[in-house]
């Protein structure tokens, strides 16, 4: 490509903005040498007419206003009977026993029944033709996990989340002769 000069309305631009770096031989300067002498060049408002647009007030009456959530669940593509006869658990997972950390039971869970399985002759692995079965979704609340089952129209239990009870025990406990309070150290 070949940089040509720009017409001399826009020199003095074009001359600033190079001493400035800003305007490099490419789109732009090829864009101001390419207007006709007699059009004014406004430089600043070739690069904030999108922001101008954007910053404008926008009138009531190009609002659209949707009176409720459009269900699109018919559009899954999901068989029928994976859909309609379907059983949801809805629990809040146990304490991992390996740990003392009460993480992993903050979330609510969905998890769905066990449907027919087979064991494949090929490796003897157990097979299913059913892919909802191996899936668990998570939820932070347990509202969001029952209104994602009845908008999916699905049966459903929900498993109440058990507090575990703190046992009431001194701290003189530990140092007890008797053998049933007193936690051991070894």
């Amino acid at each position: 490509r070949s940089w040509r000069r720009p017409p001399p309305r826009c020199v003095c631009v074009c001359e600033r903005a190079r001493e400035r770096g800003s305007l490099r031989p490419g789109r732009a300067a090829t864009f101001l040498s390419a207007l006709p002498t007699s059009l004014p060049v406004n430089v600043r408002s070739l690069s904030t007419s999108t922001w101008r647009l954007a910053e404008s007030p926008v009138h009531d009456s190009q609002l659209i206003t949707v009176d409720k959530k459009l269900d699109i669940t018919p559009l899954t593509g999901v068989p029928e009977d994976h859909i309609k006869t379907r059983r949801v658990r809805i629990f809040v997972p146990a304490r991992n026993a390996m740990q003392s950390g009460v993480n992993n039971t903050k979330k609510w869970r969905i998890e769905f029944d066990t449907r027919e399985r087979w064991e494949n002759p090929l490796m003897g692995w157990a097979s299913s033709a059913d892919p909802l079965s191996n899936m668990v979704l998570t939820f932070s609340t347990k509202e969001d996990a029952v209104a994602f089952v009845e908008k999916n129209d699905w049966s459903y239990e929900i498993m109440e989340k058990r507090v575990p009870k703190p046992k009431v025990k001194s701290y003189g406990a530990n140092y007890s002769w008797n053998k049933r309070t007193r936690v051991s150290t070894k």
